[in-house]
């Protein structure tokens, strides 16, 4: 009964905030962000937070005050679950973009939303398009707009404490931008619906943000290795379970 409620609400809440999307959406159209922004800040921590506690998710937060204030930055976080992304809609110091898979834009109503949170969508078949997407979140982040990305570039669905690959497109849009990069650790996310066959249950999860890395400034050597890094820091406290 919880998953279906679930259900209902995600897309009732969608429907019945219709009309400040598309007053956010002309507005973007016409080149004024600011109304679109205020509407994407106010709409969708609201939507994502009931999200979560309509599936019974209690969070633990560690580390906001780690987030560089008054500067975009870029933060890179293991992915565990679908619920990864309402969660860093809601546990940061504000909502802010992701770099999605395509798949997502496809999606009535949720597309608009993340249009507004000036997101990126990338099609991990066209090499092409996926560089012009980056170069996109490099320009917003540079813009002023942080952005939120999973270097995994998909869920990992090994055991719990483990970790996939990280790619390297995060890193590059830090270092371009000259933006902080910020790593966030998710615990326990994969319990509240991915090891229960998609059904929802409650549970608890625990959010670290550590502390930035400046990536202004970088050596070669340095920035090759940034990946690896940031990596290790996220594999290191996910073992620390």
């Amino acid at each position: 009964m919880r998953t279906i409620i679930w259900f209902i609400y995600f897309w009732g809440y969608l429907l019945f905030s219709w009309p400040m999307l598309h007053k956010g959406l002309a507005a973007q159209k016409r080149g004024d962000n600011a109304v679109g922004d205020a509407l994407a800040a106010k709409y969708v921590p609201h939507w994502a937070g009931r999200l979560l506690a309509m599936a019974g998710v209690t969070v633990t937060v560690t580390g906001r005050e780690n987030i560089p204030a008054g500067r975009p930055c870029v933060f890179v976080a293991n992915h565990r679950s679908y619920y990864d992304i309402p969660l860093m809609l809601t546990q940061l110091d504000a909502p802010h973009a992701l770099v999605s898979k395509i798949e997502v834009s496809r999606i009535p109503l949720v597309r608009g939303w993340m249009r507004l949170l000036h997101c990126v969508f990338v099609d991990r078949g066209d090499a092409r398009q996926s560089i012009q997407c980056l170069s996109q979140a490099t320009e917003n982040v540079r813009a002023g707009y942080s952005v939120t990305i999973f270097p995994e570039g998909t869920r990992y669905k090994g055991a719990e404490g483990g970790l996939g690959e990280f790619k390297g497109g995060a890193f590059r849009i830090a270092t371009r931008a000259g933006a902080p990069l910020v790593p966030v650790v998710i615990h326990g996310s994969r319990a509240i619906m991915e090891d229960n066959g998609g059904w929802m249950k409650p549970a608890h999860v625990r959010i670290e943000i550590l502390p930035p890395i400046e990536t202004e400034g970088l050596d070669r050597q340095a920035l090759k290795a940034l990946p690896g890094r940031t990596e290790a820091l996220i594999r290191e406290k996910l073992a620390e379970g």
